[in-house]
C-alpha cells in the first residue's frame, strides 16, 4: 500500500484537531497589511482582521501562495511519502493553483488537484481522499476521482451585512446599502469554480439561518451522510446550535463538523458568516 499524504493550502479551513486526525498539512496564503505580509493561519487570524478593519476602516488584501513556497514544500512533503495529493482553492479565486502546479512539474509524485470550491468545501475533498487513501486506493486513481467528485461539493455561505464584500470591490455601496436597510442576507454560492449569489433571505439572523438550512437539505435524498461542515467566520455559539439542530432534524449525517473559516473567508465576507457545506451522490 502506498504512503499517500494529503495536503492543501490554508483556504480549506481544516481544524486543528482535524489536521492532526488525518494527519494533513496546509500550506499558507497571504495576508496583506499595507507593505506587511502575514501567512495566513500562522502570523495572522481572523480577529485580526476585524481588529484592522475596525481601526482603520480598510481592508487587507490576500495573495497566493509563491511557486517558490510550493518547490519548498512539495520538496519537504514528496521526501515523507511514496505520494502526494495537494488541494487549492479554486483556481477561479487565486492563482495558488496555478503556482502550485508548476512546482509540481519538478516532482514525479505530486499530484495536485483544482478543488473548484473554497472553504471546507475543499475540505470534503480532502478527508475523502484520506479515506480513499486508508482503504488502500492508489494517489492517481484517488486524484482523478477528486476532479469527478468535485463537481457533487455543495458548498454556499449566509452574509449577515455586505460590508466586508463592498470593502474589498465585490458589490456596490447602494447594493450594499440597500441590502441592510431591508435585512436581506444573500446566499453565496459555489457552482463550476466561480461564485453566485443565490436566494435572498430576509430578517433576524437566527431565523435567516434557519431557513437556510431548510432550503439546502429539506427534501434531498442525494445526500452523501458520511459528513458535513457547519463552517462560520465568527458567529455566537447560540446561532451554530441553532443550525446543527436544524441539519440533523433533515438528515442523518455520521458526523457533523463545525470549523471557524480562516482568513481569506473572513477577509471577503466578515463576521457572523455561516455555511452548510456537503457532498451530494
Amino acid at each position: 500500500m502506498e504512503n499517500i499524504i494529503i495536503t492543501g493550502d490554508s483556504t480549506c479551513d481544516l481544524s486543528q484537531e482535524l489536521k492532526e486526525r488525518y494527519r494533513i498539512e496546509t500550506v499558507p496564503l497571504y495576508v496583506n497589511f499595507g507593505e506587511e505580509s502575514r501567512r495566513d493561519g500562522v502570523d495572522v487570524q481572523p480577529d485580526d482582521i476585524y481588529a484592522y478593519y475596525n481601526q482603520n476602516g480598510k481592508l487587507p488584501t490576500t495573495s497566493a501562495t509563491t511557486p517558490a513556497d510550493y518547490m519548498e514544500f512539495f520538496s519537504r512533503k514528496a521526501r515523507e511519502g511514496d505520494a502526494v495529493i495537494h488541494f487549492n482553492i479554486s483556481s477561479g479565486f487565486s492563482a495558488a493553483h496555478n503556482n502550485a502546479c508548476l512546482a509540481a512539474k519538478e516532482f514525479s509524485n505530486v499530484y495536485v488537484v483544482d478543488s473548484k470550491n473554497l472553504s471546507t468545501g475543499t475540505a470534503l475533498l480532502m478527508l475523502r481522499a484520506c479515506d480513499m487513501a486508508k482503504e488502500g486506493v492508489p494517489a492517481a486513481k484517488i486524484a482523478e476521482e477528486m476532479k469527478r467528485l468535485r463537481d457533487k461539493v455543495r458548498a454556499s455561505f449566509i452574509i449577515d451585512k455586505l460590508e466586508y464584500l463592498w470593502k474589498g470591490g465585490r458589490c456596490s455601496g447602494i447594493t450594499a446599502l440597500g441590502a441592510n436597510l431591508l435585512r436581506l442576507k444573500p446566499c453565496i454560492e459555489v457552482e463550476d469554480g466561480n461564485m453566485k449569489v443565490g436566494k435572498k433571505f430576509r430578517g433576524k439572523l437566527g431565523d435567516v439561518l434557519e431557513e437556510y438550512v431548510e432550503n439546502r437539505l429539506k427534501g434531498r435524498e442525494d445526500l452523501a451522510l458520511d459528513r458535513i461542515f457547519i463552517t462560520h467566520a465568527g458567529i455566537a455559539q447560540e446561532h451554530i446550535d441553532r443550525v446543527r439542530r436544524k441539519v440533523e432534524e433533515f438528515a442523518s449525517f455520521h458526523e457533523i463538523l463545525v470549523t471557524r473559516a480562516g482568513c481569506t473567508i473572513s477577509n471577503h465576507c466578515g463576521p457572523n458568516t455561516l455555511g452548510v457545506l456537503f457532498i451530494t451522490k
